[in-house]
């Protein structure tokens, strides 16, 4: 610790900030970027983005939350800057009924160690307590803004950050901390171009049509919302617009041309799938999965979702979400697993079973 303090006091500024970025790669992050906190620039748009009430069911996003997601000062006290630091998830894995990130290992435990990891190098490099704390997608924070900001990207038309070496398949995480007159680190640029130009493909391939313009995404019409947010019923008119996407969705990052030619394969052993979903991604795959699911109990659910960041979704909202896949792609054959869901102690289990029986019966009848 002492030879990195002595090598953080002589350092200039640009020496200091090189070898930080340089520890953050070492970590196993692929893009990072350092930028002071305020204002986001998206504040407007986010105020009028609630106001209309596309946020849906995520309560969390208003009120308190939204107060502090209008300053990146406030959620950390004393935090002047933020280091932005992004891990690639595997964009080339084959489609299926579950969205890439979730299908590994829950990538917030790991990316909040190694960005306390870097938290502490910068102590050791220092050589004194750095007041930060870590974010990794669960706090007041838009980081989406935060790493515009820092120049690792910008807003496509779905929304999603994009890289113009990365794409868009990777997670955010921000280290928030207080810089004092004695240390410095180099601020980046923001990203101020927009490199979608004309493109909508985007927009064009979501299922449900749940852009009500470039950058405007209605929450409570987007699959990953409908299949991991809601605490309800799925609109019935939405149901079949699904298809057979279980848990989240990532058709709109699967079309854009910046993911086709620049993300990259899976690197990080923790988000290698598990071998649930490894035969997924056919229909005879995604029908089993749904039954897999409907079979489940809370213990069966507990073991094979330990450490998952699909525990986000109750055992009951799964089970309500593979009675919407087999509504949509499966067979009579399925008819037997859904019949014993029409008699789950949850209404909205029941409700859907109920409704993925009759269509099942109905296009058999077709």
């Amino acid at each position: 610790m002492g030879s990195g303090g002595a090598v953080g006091r002589h350092t200039t500024t640009a020496e200091r900030t090189q070898r930080l970025k340089a520890q953050a790669f070492g970590l196993g992050f692929d893009l990072v970027g350092i930028t002071t906190l305020g204002e986001p620039a998206t504040r407007t748009a986010f105020d009028t983005w609630l106001d209309a009430g596309l946020h849906g069911d995520m309560a969390y996003l208003a009120g308190d939350g939204a107060a502090l997601r209008r300053d990146s000062r406030r959620p950390h006290a004393g935090a002047t800057h933020a280091i932005v630091l992004a891990t690639q998830y595997g964009g080339r894995e084959p489609s299926g009924p579950v969205a890439r990130y979730a299908r590994g290992d829950d990538y917030h435990e790991l990316l909040r160690e190694r960005t306390r990891a870097l938290h502490h190098w910068l102590e050791a490099e220092l050589c004194r307590p750095v007041n930060a704390r870590p974010y990794v997608d669960s706090g007041p924070v838009l980081e989406r803004d935060l790493a515009q900001r820092a120049g690792l990207g910008w807003f496509g038309k779905n929304t999603m950050l994009i890289n113009p070496k990365a794409g868009s398949f990777f997670f955010l995480s921000s280290l928030l901390l207080e810089l004092g007159a004695d240390v410095a680190l180099d601020v980046d640029d923001p990203f101020e171009a927009d490199r979608c130009g004309s493109c909508t493909r985007c927009l064009d391939a979501c299922p449900t049509q749940a852009f009500t313009g470039p950058r405007v995404l209605d929450a409570t019409q987007c699959i990953s919302y409908l299949t991991i947010e809601l605490r309800g019923a799925i609109p019935e008119s939405l149901r079949e617009k699904i298809g057979g996407l279980l848990y989240g969705c990532d058709i709109c990052q699967d079309v854009c041309p910046w993911n086709v030619s620049f993300t990259t394969s899976l690197r990080e052993e923790a988000f290698r799938p598990r071998e649930m979903f490894l035969d997924a991604g056919s229909r005879e795959g995604t029908r089993a999965l749904a039954r897999e699911i409907l079979m489940m109990d809370a213990a069966a659910y507990a073991a094979a979702f330990k450490g998952s960041a699909i525990k986000r979704a109750k055992l009951w909202m799964l089970k309500r979400n593979a009675c919407v896949v087999l509504g949509n792609v499966g067979t009579h054959q399925d008819l037997t697993v859904l019949e014993v869901m029409l008699r789950h102690e949850h209404e909205v289990v029941r409700e859907h079973a109920s409704w993925a029986v009759a269509r099942i019966t109905r296009l058999a009848q077709q």
